[in-house]
């Protein structure tokens, strides 16, 4: 049961997994990015008064969703990169003579890659949640200003009867929510009837307060200008702040209380639960990626079979995110439990990896 028996060559491994991993994953990163940055800056230039600052605004933004992605891939290809050079070498020939088992060698690739899990949490909630959201508000407006305040949602439609509210942005919670560039459709039976603008509306306690209306009745082609109007009274601000919540866009505290909050108005949480849990779940998949890519650091290397099983490897990783993704879609549209959609395919291949190690070096 004594996985580190040896201070130094634990160290070593772990620095060598390390140093690869991080190779990988910013060689991704840089490509991806470029591809990404090519498709999006047309949209990003064709703004009026947009220019290189904001292009560099969008790298700031999307970079850290890409070193989210691709993380794990980045361990994955890490770990056999490492595992292949080990037995090349016959390194892992002279760790099994010194009397070392199969586990003892992968328990220092574990032990680092269960420390990036927790860097990689860490960073999810601090860096990778707001500049989603961000990012999100942003393309909502088509890479147009977009308010500096936090909580800030955007192009919100909520139904109130016949009648649609559409708001530019939304910011604050609770009864300090603040709307921004309202339009309210009137309709009866279905039937456009008016169309209501105003700059701004706040929510009273019993009614919102508009201010700088202009009312179009489209049956008689004439607009109406007010300086304040009083609508809404059956709407609540909880309409607004719930109506779109992204879950990639939260912390994981704040999507406990977008949670908690859509539970006491009464609305659908299954979805948002298990994004909830993939938050745990998903860095954590750094953990089995040593794991999965073992099967290449076995093996004799003159066999010429390290090829195979540097491949075998590399499909048992891509095999875990497809799963990932599969019982992720899953518990979206309410197929399987939230709890079951998250973790199903991490303790599946957890099971798969350590049959696979026990059964080939045990």
């Amino acid at each position: 049961m004594n996985f580190f028996p040896s201070r130094t060559l634990a160290l070593y491994m772990a620095k060598m997994l390390t140093m690869r991993s991080l190779a990988v994953l910013a060689m991704l990163v840089l490509v991806l990015q470029a591809l990404d940055l090519l498709g999006e800056s047309g949209r990003i230039m064709s703004v009026e008064g947009n220019g290189q600052s904001e292009l560099w605004t969008y790298i700031s933004l999307r970079m850290p969703q890409l070193v989210q992605r691709f993380l794990p891939f980045s361990v994955l290809l890490g770990t056999i990169i490492t595992a292949a050079t080990l037995n090349q070498n016959s390194e892992v020939i002279s760790m099994k003579a010194g009397g070392l088992s199969a586990h003892q060698i992968l328990a220092p690739l574990i032990l680092t890659s269960f420390i990036v899990a927790m860097v990689s949490f860490v960073f999810n909630e601090t860096v990778v949640a707001p500049s989603t959201s961000r990012l999100s508000a942003w393309q909502s407006v088509d890479y147009g200003p977009i308010p500096a305040a936090s909580n800030v949602r955007t192009n919100v439609w909520v139904r109130d009867g016949n009648n649609l509210i559409n708001a530019k942005t939304v910011t604050g919670r609770g009864t300090d929510v603040l709307l921004q560039d309202i339009t309210v459709y009137e309709r009866v039976n279905n039937s456009l009837r008016s169309m209501m603008h105003g700059e701004e509306a706040r929510y009273s306690g019993s009614a919102w307060t508009m201010t700088g209306v202009s009312r179009f009745n489209v049956l008689t082609g004439e607009e109406e200008f007010q300086d304040e109007f009083v609508t809404g009274g059956s709407l609540r601000p909880d309409q607004f702040t719930l109506a779109n919540v992204d879950a990639d866009g939260l912390s994981f505290t704040q999507l406990i209380s977008a949670i908690q909050e859509l539970e006491k108005a009464g609305r659908p949480t299954k979805e948002l639960e298990t994004s909830l849990w993939h938050k745990i779940s998903g860095p954590l998949s750094s953990v089995l990626m040593p794991l999965l890519g073992a099967v290449a650091a076995f093996g004799l290397a003159r066999s010429g079979q390290l090829f195979i099983r540097a491949v075998i490897g590399m499909a048992l990783g891509f095999a875990y995110f497809v799963a990932d993704n599969f019982s992720l879609a899953m518990g979206t549209i309410g197929a399987y439990p939230p709890i079951l959609a998250a973790w199903a395919p991490f303790i599946l291949f957890f099971l798969i990896g350590e049959t696979v190690l026990v059964r080939t070096e045990e």
